[in-house]
């Protein structure tokens, strides 16, 4: 089989508490909640396995195909490249029961559900 290369990344196994800074020249894994107050700066993309509600900053050196995952997503802030967007504050009105994704379509940071996508090998 073809090797493949890899990029950097930090994986944190606990939820990020407020006041917490973490910041990574590639990607952040977080298993865990990350709360209000912490914050994620990423060169690369950032995966929550639990709730984001703290800051959130992806392609964080200019990387506009960076991306934003949470199983759910309720950031105080998200920023992807140079673009950043809030929470909407009747988001509980709308929340999802699935896993979301955040991206840049255009001009404009889009949040969507984060669907299965097929691998080609």
């Amino acid at each position: 089989r073809p090797e493949e290369d890899s990029t950097p990344g930090m994986l944190f196994a606990r939820t990020l508490r407020s006041g917490r800074i973490v910041r990574s020249d590639g990607h952040v894994v977080v298993i865990g909640d990350v709360n209000p107050g912490a914050e994620i700066i990423a060169a690369g993309d950032v995966v929550v396995w639990g709730v984001l509600r703290g800051m959130v900053h992806a392609g964080a050196m200019g990387n506009t195909r960076a991306t934003v995952c949470a199983l759910e997503m309720a950031p105080t802030q998200l920023r992807i490249a140079d673009r950043y967007s809030v929470t909407p504050k009747d988001k509980g009105r709308w929340r999802r029961k699935q896993p979301e994704i955040a991206r840049i379509d255009g001009e404009f940071i889009i949040v969507e559900a984060w669907q299965r996508t097929a691998r080609k090998e």
